[in-house]
């Protein structure tokens, strides 16, 4: 899944090659894609594109007065070409979800698709008046890259949350942005264990927690913009330190990195770094540690 690292370098690339492009074309061809209907996403084709925005893992794309967003969801991602096609799209076929084409000038083309793999469809894209009308994005937490996300809002954050840190680094109306991956990764440069409870931390813990927050999201920012899409999946896995790496030795102590397991996901761990040497069992077999 995108998180705010390779959202934020999806988004210095669009603005960079997008802004001052006109939209020419826009097609739907998954059902279940759109998720509005009010302005119909017709009323695109023929504006200018002002800007492209970040916000958490949305993606937003000004065409003055209207805005496309977009959310990649868990297997969605963006293709880009300067050779695109004007083929018409069948609706429902394939791994393309929604696609788009712009002119910069008589001679400069442009064609973007967003497409999904797999079979459950996720990927949603809105056209709105104003992005604050997605759901998605009216209802995040602070962004943990912006200068307002000071030390003090992230320690009353956790001072009284009774969950998991795993799952509070994770949760978009808490903090946005963060997935998966990098909560694996901030926790394992912490060295916290991904089920310490948040309330828990003490306040020097919390300190660390911060700045890794900001370490590793920073560097990941720093790798992503710059990048074509085509690159950024392959620039995410090899700054991965414990995510992705089961079984594979961490980096810091040499110990086996573990992973646990749930339904549709699962979170990767060094015991020595993190849990003092002890195993976090699969709860698809038994309960955790303690």
């Amino acid at each position: 899944m995108p998180e705010l690292p390779e959202v934020a370098g999806l988004t210095a690339f669009l603005g960079s090659q997008l802004r001052g492009a006109v939209m020419t074309q826009f097609q739907i061809v998954s059902f279940a894609v759109l998720k509005t209907a009010d302005p119909p996403y017709s009323a695109l084709e023929g504006r200018d594109i002002q800007g492209v925005q970040r916000h958490g893992k949305f993606i937003s794309i000004d065409a003055g007065n209207i805005f496309l967003v977009f959310h990649l969801a868990k297997a969605g991602w963006l293709r880009y070409t300067e050779s695109p096609t004007s083929t018409q799209l069948r609706m429902g076929k394939g791994h393309i979800a929604a696609r788009f084409a712009l002119t910069r000038g008589p001679e400069a083309h442009i064609g973007i698709d967003l497409t999904e793999a797999g079979t459950r469809k996720s990927l949603a894209v809105y056209v709105v008046r104003d992005p604050l009308h997605v759901p998605g994005i009216a209802t995040l937490g602070p962004d943990p890259l912006n200068p307002s996300f000071d030390f003090e809002t992230f320690a009353a954050i956790l001072a009284s949350n009774p969950h998991q840190i795993k799952g509070v680094l994770r949760n978009q109306g808490t903090i946005a942005g963060i997935g998966n991956a990098y909560s694996d990764e901030i926790l394992h440069a912490s060295r916290i264990s991904p089920f310490a409870v948040a309330k828990s931390l003490d306040r020097a813990t919390v300190q660390v927690l911060y700045g890794a927050i900001h370490t590793v999201l920073g560097a990941a920012v720093a790798e992503a913009v710059g990048k074509a899409p085509n690159e950024l999946k392959d620039a995410k896995r090899s700054t991965m330190r414990v995510h992705g790496r089961a079984g594979q030795a961490c980096p810091v102590c040499g110990d086996t990195v573990r992973e646990v397991s749930f339904a549709d996901t699962a979170l990767q761990y060094c015991p020595t770094c993190q849990t003092k040497g002890k195993i976090l069992a699969d709860r698809r077999t038994s309960k955790f540690l303690k």
